[in-house]
């Protein structure tokens, strides 16, 4: 009896195992893949499309206007040599002047002005302060003449007289070509003749299309100048009375115009 007992008991037991092993084993735990990332979007421009024109705004510049500049002429002062034995220097461009001082052959000087329509110059001592005018055919310059500065005669410094008033009238007429001008005689006190014509004309006339500057010493009250016509600019004149000492104010002469 007790050998069928553990006969059962070993066959209960061999049951019991074998449903054990028929149960499906608990799966152990598998490390989770973590999930593929999809790539982010990114901020990129989408292309224009094909044959859409890309506009560009340019700003376009406004030319500035320039201004023409003229050009300055350079002058420049020339040596020279006084070249006749004796040579008058005046107060202004032509002998009609008043005698300054005296020259002698040799002296060099500079030359600091010129006048073309008398064809003096302007001299002074090489430094010096105290120039005067001569014939430009009594000096030998050293360089081009052209390259001196031009003087306006209206410029030109001269002794005053404090002596004399201006003269007391002027007039003048014209015969074609010609222009006659008379004016008042000036008494002179004894000693101060200078010893030169006693009247001074300054004119500007026309010669050859062109205003020229042409002065003329007198004896007399009367004197007459050609004027041409052709001009752009009209002739005008004036007159002074001349002493020892210098010039009167001057008389503007009422200038008949040629074609008038």
């Amino acid at each position: 009896m007790m050998r069928f007992r553990s006969v059962l008991l070993a066959l209960t037991l061999l049951a019991t195992l074998a449903a054990c092993s028929a149960t499906p084993p608990i799966p152990t735990e598998q490390p989770t893949a973590a999930p593929t990332e999809l790539p982010s979007p990114t901020d990129t421009a989408s292309p224009a499309p094909t044959g859409t024109a890309t506009l560009t705004a340019t700003a376009t510049e406004t030319p500035t206007p320039t201004a023409t500049l003229t050009p300055i002429p350079t002058y420049v002062v020339l040596r020279g040599i006084v070249n006749q034995e004796h040579v008058s220097c005046f107060y202004g461009p032509s002998k009609a002047y008043l005698y300054k001082y005296g020259l002698l052959k040799g002296n060099r000087l500079d030359i600091i002005g010129y006048i073309a329509d008398t064809g003096y110059i302007e001299v002074q001592a090489i430094g010096g302060d105290n120039p005067c005018w001569m014939n430009l055919e009594w000096m030998d310059v050293q360089g081009d003449i052209n390259q001196v500065q031009p003087v306006d005669p209206l410029t030109v410094k001269r002794p005053w007289s404090t002596r004399y008033d201006a003269l007391d009238y002027v007039t003048a007429t014209r015969k074609g070509d010609e222009v006659t001008i008379t004016w008042a005689p000036m008494v002179l006190i004894a000693g101060d003749d200078s010893e030169q014509e006693p009247y001074l004309l300054e004119t500007w006339v026309c010669r050859d299309g062109k205003l020229t500057f042409v002065p003329i010493g007198a004896y007399e009250t009367t004197a007459t100048v050609v004027d041409q016509a052709g001009c752009s600019e009209p002739s005008f004149g004036r007159v002074y009375g001349v002493e020892k000492h210098g010039y009167t104010k001057y008389l503007k002469i009422d200038w008949p115009q040629a074609g008038k």
